[in-house]
């Protein structure tokens, strides 16, 4: 899972629906998430879907393929909803590779992300920013005067105003991370939780990424060369969350030196009794 969101109800992921208990145990949705068998288009262009659980449905495969500002969404990601205003805020983060081909957008290092916004009343889409390398997670502060973002090709978090004399402006907060930060989670203490996907540094080696940064010709040599499942070989072993506050300072931090837990840490949430990792892979 990439993504997950606790509460007293359901554990939700991003592609899951999930109970789990005290010890750990789960409970089967399937009977009440559905489960589509026969999908065949009728002649009005809709899916007609024949579900084994709830029955026959018509889908309109068309929408949400609306592009903003021209540009179509080609790999969505973080996502956060204002609780003052209804606005859900969410990141492209390119316009060139999808998410299967994750790594080639990070090999490649392009500015070719956006932070958007969608009006649930209005219906209209809105971009906020573009030229992002790779936006990934994003966070509402607790007053939701503004957004922490992290770039994940570059190892940044940006701030975004949304209030205030700097409403619609962005600022650096935290630069040359440790690591490549993937999603943020506001705390019940009013921090950020962020987690890193993979560490720069392999012991004494030097990152990987800054290594063939400079020479484009050699990325995309190993873009069309090297199979994408290769990648993994070259990463750390390390896990590692930061917890930092509105203005980027590190406040704490949990590690797995050995990665023998998890060594890509995708999202981070804190419980009363403890604090859950979720791991990318």
């Amino acid at each position: 899972p990439e993504y997950f969101r606790c509460s007293t109800g359901p554990l939700v992921t991003d592609c899951d629906v999930i109970s789990v208990g005290p010890l750990g145990s789960r409970t089967d949705y399937e009977p009440v998430c559905g489960r589509p068998h026969g999908v065949r288009l009728d002649s009005g262009g809709q899916l007609i879907v024949a579900d084994s659980y709830f029955g026959l449905f018509s889908v309109d495969p068309r929408l949400d393929t609306r592009p903003s500002d021209g540009v179509p969404f080609a790999f969505l990601n973080g996502l956060e909803i204002s609780s003052q205003t209804g606005i859900i805020y969410f990141t492209d983060s390119s316009s060139r590779w999808g998410r299967r081909h994750v790594k080639l957008e990070v090999i490649e290092t392009n500015a070719l992300g956006r932070l958007l916004t969608f009006d649930p009343v209005s219906g209209r889409v809105g971009v906020l920013l573009d030229g992002l390398y790779m936006p990934n997670g994003i966070a509402l502060s607790p007053d939701e005067s503004f957004l922490l973002l992290a770039e994940t090709s570059i190892g940044c978090i940006l701030r975004y105003w949304l209030k205030g004399p700097k409403a619609g402006t962005k600022e650096v907060i935290m630069n040359n991370m440790p690591g490549y930060p993937d999603n943020i989670r506001l705390s019940d203490r009013g921090t950020f939780l962020v987690g890193l996907t993979t560490t720069r540094f392999r012991k004494l080696m030097p990152p990987f990424l800054d290594l063939i940064g400079p020479y484009p010709a050699v990325k995309r040599f190993l873009a069309k060369v090297v199979p994408l499942s290769w990648y993994n070989m070259l990463l750390p072993r390390y896990g590692l969350v930061l917890e930092l506050d509105g203005e980027g300072e590190v406040l704490g931090s949990l590690h797995d030196p050995t990665g023998s837990l998890t060594w890509a840490v995708s999202d981070v949430t804190d419980l009363p009794f403890l604090p859950v990792l979720e791991d990318w892979i």
